[in-house]
């Protein structure tokens, strides 16, 4: 078993033949299209830590159906030690690439999968487990990117899937054979899905017995007959269709989602994972919301290592590191963003062994850090953009710098200190641009907002988690009050 290589991944990619489309126009290889180049890089990223010596032992693992190893973006966790790897690596790729590398939500997805098809097969005699075994060992052996298709559209957000106007508002079975299935719907804001190889598919909410067609959960190629991908527009997009691309300020990476509409698509009956049992659709969005919830503690602290490192590059540039409100600022800013990463490793340093022998976060945990996550990276944002000044925003595009009339001006008045080339200020400030108001925005603001459930998904499940009766009971002990069964409260 060989682990794939950046360029190998980048070639799978080429040969891939799915049908996406961006700004209504069918592309024929998102490895080159500029829009959405920079995304396929930053998941090729994933594969090149993994061929670097001194990373592999973050970036790879043994895989515990083969014994092989394999790149831990494909690896089923069965240790608190797999769990804070995790949180570790999904930080170090933040900071390699500043962006959404898009590749979380399968490696989480496949995680809580794992964990419910074996609960699944306990409960009510299926063979799903074995199923989803067999896929997963494609999926290492092949060394495959796998995409998380959870979210639908929902329609009218009042009504159950069943009771909607259109049932497609929630992706569904229409057909069935001794064969496998037939769905139809759409997933919304799907991380990566046209730069993965495979889709897993599952529900998005927990269901009832009228909702059993929308109980689905399997997993399919993404060039699958009837797929068909929507690329989302992101703030500054076109920026990377001018030629130099001088201005994009990360010249790299990017992320990127997508609609994944399913139109009457035909799943196999292997690759079935549920197929009716509403009652565990609850239980597998909580368990992925857990493990998705914690991956935030990662991915956004190593972007806002990068942001914290800009914005301390930018105050030296302009004369103010020395400044103690800048000092200030920047203690802030690195505070905050160490408090996110604590709650992540927190959250895993406490996981458990779920029946299926894979280990899954402490979900209490999880759910404070995102919604830590659903603020600081905001605070953190208007921090840099506060030391940056307001030329992070009125300032002229670097190709002002060729031109032999203007050029020289932008050199003269664009330094900054004497010594500072007026080229890398306007570098450095346009990176600070594309995280806190650019494409770099919408992986660093927008998802650490809506991504992984927004803010009152975190505070629901935090009240349920906390164990407020036996909080109570430490009260009432500490200050005398005995209370019996039939006492008035």
């Amino acid at each position: 078993m060989a682990l794939m290589t950046r360029e190998k991944y980048i070639s799978s990619l080429k040969e891939l033949g799915h049908h996406v489309f961006i700004q209504g126009e069918l592309i024929q290889n998102v490895a080159e299209h500029p829009i959405s180049r920079p995304p396929a890089m930053a998941m090729a990223e994933t594969y090149f830590q993994a061929e670097q010596e001194d990373r592999q032992s973050l970036f790879t693992a043994r895989s515990h159906i083969s014994g092989e190893t394999v790149n831990r973006f494909t690896h089923i966790q069965h240790s608190v030690e797999d769990l804070v790897k995790k949180i570790l690596m999904l930080r170090e790729m933040g900071r390699k690439t500043a962006c959404c590398f898009q590749r979380c939500a399968g490696l989480d997805c496949m995680n809580t999968v794992y964990a419910i098809t074996y609960d699944l097969d306990r409960t009510h005699g299926t063979d799903y487990h074995q199923r989803f075994v067999d896929f997963l060992n494609h999926i290492q052996t092949n060394d495959l990117v796998t995409a998380a298709c959870m979210t639908d559209t929902k329609g009218d957000r009042s009504l159950s899937p069943s009771k909607q106007a259109d049932k497609d508002q929630y992706l569904h079975m229409v057909d069935e054979s001794k064969d496998g299935i037939v769905v139809r719907g759409a997933k919304l804001h799907i991380t990566g899905a046209v730069n993965s190889h495979e889709l897993i598919v599952v529900p998005t909410r927990a269901l009832q017995e009228e909702d059993r067609d929308y109980a689905v959960a399997f997993a399919i190629p993404a060039d699958t007959e009837g797929v068909t991908f929507i690329y989302g527009r992101q703030p500054s997009d076109t920026r990377r269709l001018e030629e130099g691309g001088s201005d994009v300020g990360n010249l790299y990476y990017g992320g990127c989602e997508a609609m994944v509409v399913f139109d009457d698509v035909f799943v196999p009956q292997e690759r079935i994972f549920m197929k009716g049992e509403y009652a565990m659709a609850g239980r597998l969005v909580e368990l992925f919301a857990a493990h998705h919830r914690a991956s935030y503690g990662g991915c956004k602290v190593g972007v806002g290592d990068v942001l914290i490192g800009a914005a301390a590059a930018v105050a030296e540039v302009q004369g103010t590191s020395n400044a103690s409100h800048v000092k200030d600022k920047l203690a802030e800013m690195i505070h905050l963003n160490e408090t996110l990463h604590a709650g992540a490793l927190a959250s895993a340093g406490k996981g458990y062994q779920t029946a299926s022998g894979a280990y899954a976060v402490d979900p209490l945990l999880a759910n404070v850090c995102k919604l830590n996550v659903t603020r600081f990276p905001f605070e953190i944002s208007r921090l840099a953009q506060d030391i940056a000044g307001g030329l992070l925003v009125t300032m002229p595009s670097l190709d002002d710098k060729d031109n032999p009339q203007i050029g020289k001006y932008i050199d003269k008045y664009l330094a900054g200190k004497s010594d500072v080339d007026s080229e890398n200020r306007m570098r450095i400030l346009r990176l600070i641009e594309n995280i806190t108001l650019g494409t770099g925005a919408v992986s660093y603001l927008t998802e650490s907002i809506h991504g992984a459930g927004s803010p009152q998904a975190q505070k629901i499940m935090i009240t349920r988690l906390a164990d407020l009766e036996a909080a109570k009971r430490y009260a009432f002990k500490l200050c005398g009050i005995n209370l019996r069964d039939d006492s008035p409260k």
